[in-house]
């Protein structure tokens, strides 16, 4: 059978995605870290990946897997360890951290809140409070001020339907609360707060692309000819993939998916069709899907669209090459199809510490042994690096 080159687009970003929080480790000044003292969390983050210590070596790792843009981000926690007062310090921490990059020919994607923030922020406000759209704002017009030119892209929030849903109507994230009506103003003022950093992060450079990234869900009726399963999955699509983004119309210069689940609804519930799972979450093996949403986005948004995230837990290291291979093969076909697609990001770069599961999700193209700190490149990441380097991919 005859081998065939999918060539992607000149200036095509092959990257890997990382979140400061699951692995800079002793985080201890944030609501996260507070969280887990609680015993919310399945363990604690501690050390975590020691990022904080080791990223230069961590981005010779990127480096050597032919990675042309690197996703970090930022923890508010550390720039901002008590209201009104920042650290300089760690902004020069980062400031090196994104110099690094550059030096290494990568490109720099920095999310500026992938869901953590200040204790004092969380205690005195949080996100339902009105007040907190000035704070977050602040927040955001000192990383442009002070690392603004250290960054290629600007996330300015991670899925936020994540810490929104979870942490107000579900409350198995902080805040913890259980109650439509603060999810409602949370998310009112986090697009605000978005808006007015997306503002002023054009003002001082309008070439900066500023956008925040979808957990987009591939959503399809159980039965097509079901008119309940329809409108459920109508709803679906508007509550959980459009509504966010719906209210940042007009303050986006690309949207950035975060493609994980395609989940098969009925009236009844969920039903996946589970071809192939992996590990510990038994999430369903699904390309089509990332075909599917990225044809959605382009329909609904009409922006350009960079994959932020993409990954599986997969300890062993089975499924992984494959499934990025095949993932990627979908990313061209839409591309082929006119779809304005500018970059695949990886999740994660290292294994990492997996939110409410802990330790036990091995996201990785690299393994960590936790006890030692020691970095081992796993053989599905030196499959991706071909792919990186070519900018193609041979099916």
């Amino acid at each position: 059978m005859e081998r065939q080159k999918l060539k992607f687009p000149k200036g095509f970003l092959w990257g890997a995605a990382t979140s400061s929080y699951q692995i800079e480790g002793d985080n201890s000044n944030s609501d996260w870290w507070e969280w887990e003292q609680k015993g919310k969390t399945k363990e604690k983050s501690g050390e975590a990946c020691d990022y904080w210590n080791k990223f230069e070596s961590d981005h010779e790792i990127a480096q050597s897997l032919n990675c042309n843009a690197f996703r970090i981000s930022l923890e508010w926690s550390r720039i901002e360890p008590e209201e009104g007062k920042f650290s300089y310090e760690v902004i020069e921490h980062y400031r090196s951290l994104l110099k690094d990059l550059r030096n290494k020919n990568m490109k720099t994607v920095v999310t500026f809140w992938h869901w953590v923030s200040p204790i004092w922020f969380q205690n005195k406000y949080g996100f339902h409070k009105r007040e907190s759209v000035e704070i977050f704002t602040r927040y955001g017009k000192i990383v442009v001020d002070e690392l603004g030119d250290l960054i290629d892209i600007v996330v300015t929030i991670n899925e936020p339907m994540m810490p929104l849903s979870f942490g107000f109507l579900i409350g198995k994230f902080p805040p913890g609360k259980i109650n439509p009506f603060a999810y409602k103003k949370a998310s009112k003022n986090l697009a605000e707060a978005h808006k007015k950093i997306y503002t002023y992060s054009k003002e001082k450079n309008k070439n900066i692309p500023v956008g925040v990234t979808l957990l987009y869900n591939f959503f399809e009726p159980n039965n097509k000819n079901n008119p309940l399963d329809r409108l459920i999955i109508s709803f679906c699509k508007r509550f959980w993939n459009e509504s966010f983004a719906n209210s940042i119309v007009g303050f986006m210069d690309y949207v950035g998916l975060d493609y994980y689940f395609h989940n098969k609804v009925s009236i009844l519930g969920r039903r996946n069709e589970n071809k192939k799972t992996v590990d510990i979450m038994g999430w369903e093996i699904y390309p089509e899907g990332i075909y599917e949403s990225l044809k959605e986005l382009e329909k609904l948004y009409d922006l350009p669209i960079y994959i932020m995230e993409n990954g599986l837990p997969d300890a062993r290291d089975k499924f992984r090459a494959d499934f990025i291979k095949d993932h990627v093969a979908y990313v061209h076909q839409a591309i082929k199809e006119g779809v304005d697609v500018r970059g695949y990001f990886y999740w994660s770069l290292l294994d990492n510490y997996e939110w409410l599961l802990g330790y036990e999700p091995r996201f990785g193209l690299v393994e960590i042994d936790y006890k030692t700190m020691e970095r081992k490149i796993r053989p599905s990441a030196w499959e991706y690096a071909k792919i990186c380097k070519n900018n193609e991919l041979e099916v």
